[in-house]
C-alpha cells in the first residue's frame, strides 16, 4: 500500500470519516494553565539543533526523513525528527507545554489553548508570493497572525464506478472548470442504476464535512456565525439539506448509512453501486482494493459553487522557546515551504499541497490513483472561500478554549432520514448544539 493510505488511516473512523476533533482544552483550564508556559527561556533547540515532533504510522515519515537529512547538507542545522503515536500526541504536548519543554517544530492535527500563545508568526512564509499558499486554509488569530500552515490539506470527492457508467453510455465531466450540478450527477447515476440494475446510485460518508461540501456547493453556508458567534442556517442551506435527505430512499441512497452507520466505503467497493462521496484519503486504498471494475474521481459538482470542505492533514507550528531556536525553527519552516523543498515533501508523502501551481509526481502505480491525484490539484483553485471556513472556524474555537466535541449533524439528520423529525427541526437542534458548544 502507498504512503497516502496508511498515512490517512491514523485519521479515519468508520467509514472512512476524517477525525477532525478540535484538541482544546477547557476555558478556564486554559486560562489556568497558560501561565505555565513561562518565558520559554530555559527550552528548545539552539540555531543548529532543533527538535520536530510528528504523528504518522511507521514508513509514512519518509518525506520528512529526506527534507531534514537534506536540511542539514545545506544548512548545517540538525532537525531531530521524534515520531511519537497518534494516540497520545496532544497527551504529550500538552504536558509538553506545562513542562515548558515544546518542540522547536511541529505537526500537530490542531491546537491547544495550552500552547497557542507560544506559536511564532508564519505570516512571512503564508505570505511569501513564490510559495502561493492557499490563504483559505491558514489558522489565523484574531490579529491576523498566522499561527500554523497545513503540511497537506485534504477535500471531499466524488467518486465512480468507471465500468458502471461505460456499460451505460453515460458520460461524466472532462473538466472541473466545466462540471455537473449535483442534480445533473443525481439524474445521471440514476441513469447508471437504471440502466445497469446497480443497488444504489449513490453512497455517502456519514460526515457532516461530507454534507458541508455539498451545501456549500449548492450556495448555502451551513451552520455559520455571525459576527457574535450565533450560529444559524441561511435559505440556501435548509434547500439542500432538504434535498439531501430526500435523497435518502433505499433506492437514490440507502438509507442504513445516516440512520444506522452502514459502511458506504464497502457498499461502493461491492460493486453494486454507482457512485460514492468521500475525499481524497480513499485514493490510494482503491488503487489497492478495487480489483473487480474501473473507478474513477470525477469532478465534484457546482450548483452554482465550486466548493469543497478542506481541512488540514496536519498544522505546521514552531514555537517560540528561546530566541536562538525560535529563529532557527523558522529558517527551517520558510525552507521547507519553498516550492522545490515542499513539492518533494508533497511528492514523497503523497500529499494533496496547500501550494497552488506545483506539478508533483506521485509514486501510485495505479492509473486510476493517478489520475485522482491530478484531478483533486486542478480542483483546489477553483475552490470558494467557504471551503476552508470550518477549519479556521475551529482554530477560532481553540483559541477561545471550546470545541464541538460531538457534532449532532449526524445525529439529527439521521432522525429526519428516518422520519422522526422534520428537516427543519434537525437544523434547528444542530444550531442550538453548536450554540451551546461553540458560540458567542
Amino acid at each position: 500500500m502507498t504512503r497516502v493510505s496508511a498515512r490517512r488511516s491514523r485519521r479515519l473512523v468508520h467509514g472512512g470519516v476524517r477525525r477532525m476533533v478540535p484538541l482544546a482544552a477547557a476555558a478556564t483550564a486554559g486560562a489556568l494553565l497558560l501561565s505555565a508556559c513561562g518565558s520559554g527561556s530555559g527550552s528548545g533547540g539552539t540555531s543548529k539543533s532543533l527538535t520536530f515532533w510528528i504523528s504518522t504510522v511507521p514508513g509514512q515519515d519518509a518525506g520528512w526523513k529526506k527534507l531534514v537529512a537534506q536540511y542539514k547538507k545545506e544548512e548545517g542545522v540538525s532537525v531531530k525528527l521524534v515520531n511519537i503515536p497518534y494516540d497520545g500526541y496532544p497527551t504529550k504536548l500538552h504536558n509538553a507545554a506545562q513542562a515548558n519543554s515544546l518542540p522547536d517544530v511541529a505537526d500537530v492535527p490542531a491546537l491547544d489553548p495550552i500552547w497557542s500563545s507560544k506559536l511564532i508568526d508564519l505570516s512571512s512564509i503564508s505570505g511569501n508570493k513564490a510559495n502561493n499558499i492557499n490563504s483559505n486554509f491558514l489558522a489565523k488569530d484574531s490579529s491576523g497572525k498566522v499561527l500554523a500552515i497545513p503540511s497537506d490539506v485534504t477535500a471531499s470527492g466524488l467518486f465512480i464506478n468507471k465500468s458502471l457508467f461505460e456499460k451505460a453510455g453515460v458520460a461524466v465531466p472532462a473538466s472541473p472548470s466545466n462540471t455537473w450540478t449535483w442534480t445533473e450527477f443525481i439524474a445521471a447515476a440514476n441513469k447508471v442504476r437504471e440502466k445497469t440494475g446497480a443497488k444504489y446510485s449513490l453512497t455517502f460518508d456519514q460526515s457532516p464535512s461530507r454534507l458541508r461540501a455539498m451545501v456549500y456547493e449548492m450556495g448555502g453556508q451551513y451552520v455559520h456565525a455571525d459576527s457574535s458567534g450565533k450560529f444559524s442556517v441561511d435559505d440556501a442551506t435548509k434547500k439542500a439539506v432538504k434535498y439531501f435527505v430526500g435523497l435518502n430512499d433505499d433506492k437514490t441512497m440507502p438509507k442504513s448509512v445516516w440512520t444506522s452507520g452502514a459502511d458506504p466505503s464497502a457498499m461502493f467497493q461491492s460493486g453494486d453501486v454507482v457512485a460514492y462521496w468521500s475525499g481524497v484519503w480513499q485514493v490510494a486504498s482503491f488503487a489497492d482494493s478495487i480489483k473487480k471494475f474501473d473507478w474513477a474521481s470525477v469532478p465534484t459538482p457546482a450548483q452554482p459553487v465550486q466548493a469543497s470542505d478542506v481541512n488540514s492533514g496536519g498544522m505546521m507550528v514552531g514555537f517560540n522557546n528561546n530566541s536562538a531556536a525560535s529563529a532557527a525553527a523558522k529558517k527551517f519552516l520558510s525552507w521547507v515551504y519553498e516550492p522545490k523543498q515542499y513539492t518533494e515533501l508533497v511528492e514523497t508523502s503523497g500529499f494533496l499541497p496547500v501550494e497552488s501551481g506545483l506539478s508533483p509526481k506521485y509514486p501510485f502505480k495505479s492509473a486510476a490513483a493517478q489520475a485522482a491525484f491530478k484531478l483533486y490539484n486542478e480542483e483546489i483553485p477553483l475552490y470558494a472561500p467557504i471551503s476552508g471556513y470550518f477549519n479556521g472556524a475551529q482554530t477560532a474555537w481553540v483559541l477561545k478554549g471550546k470545541s464541538l466535541a460531538t457534532d449532532p449533524t449526524k445525529t439529527e439528520l439521521g432522525k429526519a432520514i428516518n422520519g422522526q423529525q422534520s428537516v427543519d427541526k434537525a437544523l434547528q437542534n444542530i444550531v442550538d448544539g453548536y450554540n451551546t458548544a461553540v458560540g458567542g
